[in-house]
């Protein structure tokens, strides 16, 4: 079985003043264009069907705003996307589009050339070529054959344009069959995670410090929800965005440390994961707890751990999450009292064995991870 590794590569556009011009005149389409399908999908039941809606639209976007053909299918497809995600949250209502959201095809409305460093957009009127910089970390990724250009969007900024490609590549499964080293990886909050082997080895990632400053948005957010003005609505959406990219970034850097911290502990290592799904739904918390639980980014660490994994060749087990901060790893008694919470404590009261309770969850999902392993090595033998 292969699965797709998706990177996204931020390109800086050298445009001149013209091409700032042309590029800016297409954004404004472009959002304006988004709006009206948006409307048209709504005032039909919220339409998220690429192929419903493109009929209803496409040739009113070409006439009404001047979009190229590839530009009137995006829109349609972007607008769709958006209706089926918020139907899938239960959320339908009128999508309102304050940004445009150019989005690009590879080989129909842009192309590079990583040789000369340039590349080419479509516009309203015209296709210009535009020089670009690069980091040197996303270099390969444009060179290596082995990657391949998918849509690409692009991104006003303070000082000109930015262009995020997106490349795309397949690779095998890794499998957990040839695996010298088990590491059961715990998440949480007073603990973002928690990470041993099989020499029982450690690795914690505090998330003190995470929380005091999820605190200060927190403060700041209500703060600014008192006053109530248009100017303070601007400024919640920018709080919102630096949280979030706090958070981004710091899942970012704990699932490096945990992949490091696997290849360290063996030639080829697996890492194994507690299956958090439904969480939220299935576990009572206490009402002053509501906003850290809900707001935490389990699922986001978790998709960073197994996309880098798989990047590594490292083959990545989910296992159930049931009792495993509860259960005794030396004598397998379970019991809701082994665990004290408010002392990040476990204490078996069946052979009296101690231990941080969080790391005695990420040893039993190390176990569990050794189980499971050997059941698909029977079932596939």
């Amino acid at each position: 079985m292969n699965v797709e590794l998706i990177r996204t590569i931020r390109l800086k556009l050298l445009v001149s003043p013209e091409q700032a011009s042309e590029l800016n005149a297409s954004l404004k389409a472009n959002r304006d264009a988004l709006n009206f399908a948006s409307q048209v999908a709504f005032d039909h039941g919220g339409i998220s069907a690429y192929k419903r809606l493109q009929p209803l639209t496409y040739h009113r976007l070409r006439e009404k705003f001047g979009l190229k053909s590839q530009m009137a299918c995006n829109v349609c497809s972007t607008v769709a996307g958006t209706y089926a995600s918020a139907k899938s949250n239960g959320r339908l209502l009128l999508a309102n589009f304050t940004h445009s959201k150019l989005v690009y095809s590879y080989n129909r409305d842009y192309t590079i050339q990583p040789a000369s460093q340039t590349l080419s957009l479509g516009t309203l009127s015209k296709r210009i070529k535009v020089p670009y910089l690069v980091g040197e970390y996303y270099q390969p990724y444009l060179h290596h054959e082995m990657w391949t250009f998918g849509s690409a969007e692009l991104v006003p900024t303070r000082k000109g344009f930015s262009l995020h490609v997106t490349v795309k590549r397949e690779i095998a499964e890794p499998l957990s069959r040839d695996c010298d080293a088990m590491i059961g990886v715990d998440r949480g909050m007073n603990f973002l995670a928690v990470a041993t082997n099989q020499m029982d080895e450690v690795m914690f990632f505090k998330g003190r410090s995470i929380k005091d400053k999820k605190a200060t948005f927190v403060r700041q957010r209500k703060e600014l929800q008192r006053k109530g003005t248009r100017s303070a609505k601007r400024k919640l959406k920018q709080v919102a965005g630096r949280e979030n990219r706090f958070m981004t970034d710091v899942n970012h850097q704990v699932a490096n440390e945990i992949i490091t911290f696997a290849k360290c502990s063996g030639s080829h290592p697996c890492i194994v994961l507690e299956d958090l799904t439904n969480i939220n739904l299935n576990t009572v918390v206490r009402l002053n707890d509501r906003y850290w639980r809900f707001s935490w980014a389990f699922a986001q660490l978790e998709t960073f751990i197994r996309y880098k994994a798989f990047a590594e060749g490292i083959p990545v087990l989910s296992v159930s999450a049931k009792y495993s901060s509860q259960r005794c790893p030396k004598c397998g008694h379970t019991a809701k009292a082994n665990r004290d919470k408010k002392r990040h404590r476990f204490e078996c009261k069946k052979c009296h064995y101690q231990l941080n309770d969080d790391l005695i969850g990420a040893r039993n999902i190390r176990e569990r991870g050794v189980e499971k392993r050997h059941q698909n090595e029977v079932a596939g033998a």
